[in-house]
């Protein structure tokens, strides 16, 4: 296997990995950010407050994504196997 190959492999694996991470990440983050603006706002300091929204916004992600996330997976690795007798030619 050539460098390019090995670099373009891993490269399809990382996007995947970054747009997995974007997706399921992203949205709490931006809840976490409007609850913390809240919090300052009207000063109040519970820590459950900003936990719980953010949690049940990820679970409701990965339920939303999940089907289309693992697809994305699955994919990925049916294009790695179908490549194995080209990846082993090409020494």
């Amino acid at each position: 296997m050539s460098p390019e190959i090995a670099l373009q492999l891993f490269g399809e694996a990382f996007y995947l990995v970054v747009l997995m991470v974007l997706i399921i990440v992203g949205p709490s983050l931006l809840v976490g950010l409007t609850v913390s603006i809240f919090q300052a706002a009207t000063q109040i300091n519970e820590q459950t407050l900003s936990f719980l929204p953010r949690l049940i916004v990820t679970l409701l992600t990965i339920m939303v994504m999940g089907p289309w996330l693992t697809q994305q997976f699955i994919d990925l690795f049916q294009q790695l196997a179908l490549q194995i007798p080209e990846l082993i030619t090409l020494r």
